[in-house]
């Protein structure tokens, strides 16, 4: 499974007439770190950058929100039609996003967000999936925990605030993870709701370099791993956090 990635960190550092070379020369005898100077070079890659950078951490901060309180309610709060709401609101995850996202094309255009980060951060800002895993979560908290902080004069708001947010860590830390690397690997969403080349995004800013560097393998494998490294970087960051939270979150239904 790392055996791609492997061999794309040497081919960028090889020369394109040694990228496919047989047999292939893993260790590079001379490598090229020019390379990845020439890909800033190339392309405004930095503003790439910046922009998924931006989407990347006001969704996710948005998602953590709206998912966190929202599952609260489904999860402790005692309303009528709870379960038929949320479970209807789960079903969406069955529906696959080409179904709708001409509606949504035109609602934003209507809306006059066409061109704009501000079309894809609404579109993204609720998400049924996080939704789902934080009431996994909030579920196996005990409500004895709830119960004593409500008899302390703690309102919903505080107990969520003070107790179960608190113990939530894992859940969100894996929504985190989640959110980061679906929003950071988002390629059609930006492909259909941005054309100005200052708002593309990275994953749009490498389709732009391969189409107008398809022949330079070297560079086009330095311009994807560095679209990989802070990823990869966040993954091991949060990772012990990321598989206690999958652990944990589907103790109780």
């Amino acid at each position: 499974m790392l055996l791609p990635f492997f061999w794309m960190a040497s081919a960028s550092l090889q020369m394109d007439k040694d990228v496919f070379r047989f047999p292939f020369r893993w260790i590079p005898k001379e490598p090229r770190w020019k390379n990845y100077l020439l890909i800033w070079q190339r392309v405004p890659f930095l503003t790439f950058i910046l922009n998924t950078v931006k989407l990347t951490t006001i969704v996710t901060i948005l998602q953590l929100f709206t998912s966190s309180l929202a599952a609260y309610a489904f999860a402790r709060l005692k309303f009528k039609g709870r379960d038929l709401i949320f479970m209807g609101y789960i079903a969406t995850i069955a529906i696959p996003w080409q179904v709708y996202m001409v509606p949504q094309f035109i609602i934003m255009r209507k809306l006059g967000l066409g061109d704009s980060h501000l079309a894809l951060i609404l579109l993204q800002t609720f998400t049924a999936f996080g939704v789902f895993l934080m009431r996994q979560f909030f579920v196996s908290i005990p409500r004895e925990l709830s119960e004593a902080a409500r008899i302390d004069g703690l309102g919903e708001y505080g107990i969520f605030f003070r107790i179960i947010l608190p113990n939530a860590r894992p859940a969100l830390a894996t929504l985190t993870i989640y959110s980061l690397v679906t929003v950071w690997n988002d390629f059609m969403g930006p492909l259909i709701y941005l054309s100005s080349e200052r708002l593309k995004t990275i994953q749009l800013g490498l389709r732009m370099f391969i189409a107008q560097y398809s022949a330079e393998y070297s560079l086009i494998m330095a311009a994807s791993l560095v679209s990989l490294v802070p990823i990869i970087i966040l993954f091991l960051f949060l990772q012990r956090f990321y598989i206690e939270g999958l652990a944990t979150s589907g103790i109780k239904g």
